[in-house]
């Protein structure tokens, strides 16, 4: 990919360039995080600096996958320009990581945790390690103790921290099933509760290990030039959350501490895409940015919260075990999600392999759930979906069929036609096959898949009728153009 750049003015000189490190937790929805509202999941660490930093409540994701997720925040670009766009598809070598531009600005660059992008050895980085420990996070720390002292550093620590299956430790608080609070869209028994309390229970040790890291850049005093992200690659490992549109899927924390710039820590409702950490990294750094990039800097919302880089933001669902083409716009306070696979059920691989699920699957096949809990089941699933957020903030209530909302929905078929053709977005002819049966009832019984011996093959990816990965346009920004 030619590396055509934008230039950018420095924000800081040479010598005073600031430090990165972001943190990537694995499979955490925005809301479970203490400073955004959960009243049970203790997080003091990440709590404190959103408290004296900035909290983005509006925070999107690009898609609500692992692996496609991270290709997208490390290029800075949308799944289907990634050349990755589904689930355990490796990046291609050609794609552009902001980190090694980072590198060869001077940047001493680590990725430590869950890599999933590629192999242990990149152009990226001076080092690649497993983390270690159940979360993978156990030699953050010594990465942060080891570094060259006459370098700016960035630093990818990503755990694996709450995927499944649980591990538990004495890290973090164990939590209580009498505490849990359990979502609409998922059935209240015991099983569920046990079952949140493990994913509670994880949270809390990334939470831990962001802390001990920040004591250490403290000790070293180096925290007030060092600019900190705290982010997931996707929502929730439970039915109806990863790998789907809603935001209990696509929707993650974004706490950003920097003191240097963050002169009055705040809160911001703006809208704010994963890929644009990328661009904001490069330019704190002085780097000239690549036109690969597609993302935005939110540089100007660090220093006033009211500012919007993007009146709009895009994400979609690929293969994830099953067979999908979803994509969602966000605009205004309406998501607007169209289902390109409608003769079909939507299904995501945690609505029945684990526990929580398999009490949905088993209550659905009881006939005992209620129209919040059914609505995962329907197939066909619907064309067309349109919620309301602040009125509806799990999305249950679509409006899309709604003639007082015919506008609006109007508005959001317009911007994700535009986007889909100026970022070269597809539908492929022949699309990745399921890996494994879908569930079925049978005589009122659920009857679940076990899971293929064998990974099947990808197929056409998205993307790629069009070489949507050579294409760089970042589709619509703003809903009114100046």
């Amino acid at each position: 990919m030619a590396l055509s750049m934008v230039c950018l003015q420095p924000a800081f000189s040479a010598d005073d360039r600031p430090n990165i490190v972001f943190f990537i937790a694995d499979d955490i929805s925005q809301d479970d995080i203490g400073c955004y509202g959960h009243p049970v999941i203790k997080t003091p660490h990440i709590d404190a600096l959103a408290r004296d930093g900035m909290r983005f409540d509006n925070a999107y994701l690009t898609i609500s996958s692992c692996s496609p997720s991270r290709c997208s925040i490390i290029t800075g670009r949308y799944p289907h320009n990634t050349g990755a766009p589904e689930l355990h598809t490796k990046l291609p070598d050609e794609q552009v990581r902001f980190p090694e531009l980072l590198r060869e600005a001077g940047y001493y660059t680590v990725l430590s945790g869950k890599n999933h992008m590629f192999g242990n050895k990149d152009r990226a980085f001076d080092r690649i390690t497993g983390g270690g420990g159940p979360g993978k996070e156990e030699d953050w720390v010594g990465h942060v103790k080891e570094r060259p002292r006459d370098k700016p550093f960035f630093f990818w620590f990503a755990s694996t921290d709450a995927h499944r299956p649980w591990s538990i430790g004495n890290e973090a608080p164990k939590y209580a099933v009498k505490d849990v609070i359990v979502p609409p869209y998922l059935v209240d028994t015991a099983i569920t509760r046990e079952d949140l309390t493990g994913y509670y229970h994880e949270i809390s040790r990334f939470d831990h290990y962001v802390g001990l890291v920040t004591a250490e850049l403290q000790k070293q005093g180096v925290l007030e030039n060092t600019l900190i992200f705290v982010a997931a690659d996707n929502g929730r490992p439970f039915p109806r959350c990863k790998s789907r549109l809603y935001d209990s899927g696509i929707k993650t924390p974004w706490v950003v501490h920097f003191p240097k710039v963050i002169q009055d820590p705040s809160t911001t409702e703006s809208l704010v895409s994963s890929i644009d950490l990328s661009a904001t990294c490069l330019e704190l750094a002085g780097i000239e940015q690549p036109d690969c990039i597609q993302g935005r800097s939110f540089l100007p919302m660090l220093k006033n919260p009211k500012t919007k880089v993007r009146e709009v933001v895009f994400a979609e669902q690929n293969w994830h075990v099953y067979r999908n083409h979803s994509r969602m716009v966000r605009f205004g306070d309406f998501v607007y999600i169209r289902n390109n696979y409608p003769k079909q059920q939507n299904l995501c691989l945690e609505s029945h392999d684990w526990p929580a699920g398999e009490e949905l699957w088993q209550a659905h096949a009881a006939g005992t759930t209620t129209a919040r809990q059914q609505q995962i089941f329907a197939n066909p699933c619907p064309k067309e979906e349109l919620y309301h957020v602040l009125d509806d903030p799990h999305q249950l209530v679509n409006l899309a069929g709604n003639p007082q909302h015919a506008a609006t929905l109007a508005q959001a078929r317009q911007l994700l036609e535009a986007w889909t053709a100026q970022t070269g977005d597809s539908i492929p002819a022949n699309p990745t096959p399921n890996r494994n049966d879908p569930p079925r009832i049978e005589g009122g019984k659920i009857l679940l898949a076990g899971k293929a011996k064998t990974k099947n093959p990808h197929a056409e990816m998205p993307g790629a009728s069009n070489n949507a990965s050579k294409i760089n346009h970042p589709g619509p920004i703003l809903i009114h153009q100046p």
